[in-house]
């Protein structure tokens, strides 16, 4: 059975997943989740930090979209400035794991599901969404995570995967740092 659930990449931040790494992989494009991911939910506008890296990805020549399941106020605001500096579109509401929005993105940027991979905080709905059509799922630790019994919930579902991918690249790291117990 094929898993959708395990990550591809996992990094610390998204500041790590840069234009080389991305590159060497053979990766043209990006979706990226917004919240959690790039900033927290209550951080309305993208820091210097987030441009900065950006502005790598550009000129390095890997396109970016975003993919929000948050709704069109937050995305819009968050965008604005990504969209006026660098052209790309945002989608709110994607509505993830479904992918229908994924493909709307990579048609949007004319590249294919091999040259692709979406980056994001959540197992259970960037990952999935990504690689239940074939696309590398990177996962970064939420920046600052709600706490709510419902996320507390699908985080402790995401721990074995977490482990599992511990496991097979050997990054006993991981497991301290995502808060995993063996």
């Amino acid at each position: 059975m094929k898993d959708f659930l395990t990550p591809d990449y996992m990094f610390g931040t998204f500041e790590e997943v840069t234009p080389a790494f991305l590159q060497s992989i053979g990766v043209r494009a990006l979706l990226i989740d917004i919240d959690n991911t790039l900033a927290p939910y209550e951080e309305p506008d993208p820091d210097e930090r987030i441009l900065d890296w950006f502005r790598e990805l550009e000129k390095a020549g890997i396109r970016a979209s975003l993919v929000s399941n948050n709704h069109a106020p937050r995305v819009e605001r968050f965008a604005k400035p990504l969209v006026e500096a660098f052209g790309i579109v945002a989608y709110p509401d994607s509505k993830k794991p479904f992918a229908s929005t994924l493909e709307r993105a990579m048609k949007a940027m004319g590249v294919t599901h091999d040259e692709t991979a979406m980056l994001g905080d959540q197992i259970l709905t960037d990952c999935f969404a990504g690689k239940h059509i074939g696309l590398r799922a990177i996962i970064v630790p939420p920046i600052k995570d709600k706490t709510n019994l419902f996320f507390r919930f699908k985080r402790v579902l995401e721990r074995p995967f977490i482990r599992k991918y511990a496991k097979q690249n050997g990054y006993q790291e991981w497991m301290r740092f995502w808060k995993v117990q063996k």
